[in-house]
């Protein structure tokens, strides 16, 4: 089993997050990401999510973040990630850079 996985993911930063140049607040993204993570429950499709309200460079690449092993993540990201399945996408995880939704995709 390898101990490298391919994901991609949304992230909203907010005021206040780390790098974060954001004006909204963390509450109007914890809502944004909210209703993100329905709209992809309801099969809109994650990369253009990502290509249209990604706050994170890799939004030009729909959100892939490409192959990464243990130690490469803040830690409540890499949690997330290497406890899912390839195809599942996470709930809302929260880091010092703001808000997250994750799908790994290997």
């Amino acid at each position: 089993m390898s101990d490298q996985v391919r994901a991609s993911h949304i992230l909203l930063m907010y005021e206040g997050s780390m790098r974060s140049t954001a004006t909204r607040t963390k509450a109007e993204a914890e809502s944004l990401m909210t209703d993100l993570k329905n709209q992809i429950d309801n099969g809109a499709a994650f990369a253009e999510l990502a290509k249209e309200n990604s706050d994170c460079p890799s939004s030009q690449e729909g959100g892939d973040l490409g192959h990464f092993g243990p130690g490469m993540m803040v830690p409540e990201f890499e949690k997330a990630t290497f406890a899912m399945e390839p195809g599942q996408t996470s709930d809302l995880v929260e880091t010092a850079f703001g808000f997250h939704l994750i799908q790994r995709t290997e």
